[in-house]
């Protein structure tokens, strides 16, 4: 609203007449009309008066936003995602290898440039490598993470030179939903020696279903076949072993006769 409209505006609602209001700021009732018609503009001394009789600012009442106007609408708030990240460095060192590493982030992963890697003896972040070694990357001697490679490896996708334990797990001795191995545990078990629901081995497998050389469960399919609900003994089983497998270790045939 401009000037002159805003002194109308102000002046009726004051309920003064163009005279009137001229009396109260010492000017004649044309200095009023020439104001509101915008034919002049007032003096700075009359521009402090009205402010003062209208109780507004000089700014509102020349038609500019303040302020306090402003103040009296809603902020506007930026939303934005803004990724953490997490940093330790032990200044302690092992063959040049930090002791600890840690280096962790959020919505860095796969950001170009933002991948958060940690290496040390004790590693642990988004990528992790070392002696231990914990991330959603891991490998390790001893690696524990989604995904994990290692001597000692435990993931939900753990590669294990010795042991992996995992919901897909590749090891010599592994454990999982599916597992492959020398000597393989889970819900699918494969490998030379197999114990799962379904188990599916090289030499002797044991489950629900089994399929090896010796086959022990209650649907199997090899050339010695075995069901535990049958009368056949932990001795019998051993003998079948040592006859098809002769030098297999002692801890195995423990193992398997106690499928009977």
């Amino acid at each position: 609203m401009t000037f002159h409209e805003q002194l109308i505006t102000l002046r009726k609602q004051k309920g003064l007449s163009q005279e009137q209001l001229g009396e109260q700021l010492g000017v004649t009732r044309q200095t009023i009309s020439k104001w509101e018609l915008g034919i002049t503009t007032p003096e700075m001394d009359k521009l402090i008066q009205l402010s003062d009789l209208f109780q507004i600012s000089i700014d509102e009442l020349v038609g500019r936003s303040t302020g306090s106007e402003a103040s009296r609408q809603a902020p506007v708030r930026e939303i934005r995602y803004v990724p953490w990240h997490y940093e330790y460095k032990s200044s302690r060192t092992f063959h040049g290898l930090p002791l600890i590493h840690i280096n962790l982030g959020s919505g860095r992963l796969f950001m170009p440039g933002g991948i958060c890697r940690a290496k040390g003896v004790i590693a642990i972040g988004n990528i992790a490598t070392g002696i231990f070694a914990f991330g959603a990357l891991s490998a390790g001697i001893i690696s524990i993470g989604g995904i994990s490679v290692g001597l000692l490896s435990i993931g939900g996708f753990a590669l294990g030179l010795l042991l992996a334990l995992g919901g897909l797990s590749i090891g010599t001795v592994s454990f999982g939903g599916l597992a492959i191995g020398i000597l393989s545990f889970g819900g699918c078990a494969v490998g030379v020696y197999a114990m799962g629901g379904a188990a599916i081995g090289q030499k002797i497998a044991a489950g629900d279903y089994a399929r090896a050389a010796i086959a022990i469960g209650n649907t199997t399919l090899g050339q010695i076949c075995i069901n535990p609900g049958s009368n056949i003994t932990s001795d019998a089983v051993r003998s079948a072993v040592m006859q098809l497998f002769p030098g297999t270790w002692e801890i195995i045939i423990r193992l398997f006769t106690m499928a009977i």
